[in-house]
């Protein structure tokens, strides 16, 4: 099972995936996430990882995250370790609408504690981190359009275009079996409508 947020954007999906592009804003809006370590040259190429650290100092542990699929402007496929929490598999959708876009996040934990508890106990915790995720999301890819109508310069003025990459076949395999959180971003689901995603 995966948990699914949805939030309206008032911006263009490639605002969105513009972020989502520089690996070096990953603690910027991804909850949980204190700091970089390191980024792939290739990133956001499938294959490439983020070097990150999960929890709050002095108890942090090294991690990374695998982009498994980038397909802009429409969806993201992350695979993400969490430390001993386990793995879990990301889907993000982005739908144009109107002036803006719809994004939509499904997470379903893949391996690890997580995995072993029933959905009662987790599920409740990781909406409510992945509302706040793509609140701090949309704060960064709105900015960028903001910044754009003003005529001012972005950190990163295009979505990346990376070469095709490969995912590690572990990751992959993970992506592939996670159909719970592509469903949940898709929509298929039909816990949100997208219709009424906050904004």
């Amino acid at each position: 099972m995966a948990t699914a947020s949805v939030r309206a954007f008032d911006c263009s999906p490639d605002d969105v995936f513009a972020v989502l592009g520089d690996g070096w804003l990953y603690p910027a809006w991804v909850v949980g996430a204190s700091r970089m370590r390191a980024v792939d040259p290739a990133w956001p190429a499938e294959g490439a990882h983020l070097y990150h650290s999960l929890g709050a100092w002095p108890v942090l542990f090294d991690d990374d995250t695998q982009v498994v699929e980038w397909d802009p402007p429409r969806r993201v496929r992350l695979r993400a370790k969490a430390g001993p929490l386990g793995r879990a598999v990301v889907v993000i959708e982005v739908k144009p609408r109107g002036d803006g876009c719809v994004v939509r996040m499904g997470e379903e934990p893949v391996a690890g504690i997580a995995r072993r508890l029933p959905r009662f106990a987790w599920a409740p915790v990781l909406h409510l981190r992945n509302e706040e995720t793509l609140r701090r999301l949309r704060f960064l890819a709105e900015g960028r359009r903001h910044e754009r109508d003003a005529g001012d310069a972005t950190a990163r003025p295009t979505v990346p275009r990376p070469a095709p990459g490969r995912p590690e076949p572990h990751a992959a395999a993970e992506v592939a079996q996670a159909t719970d959180a592509a469903a949940a971003a898709r929509g298929d689901d039909q816990s949100h409508d997208d219709r009424d995603a906050p904004a």
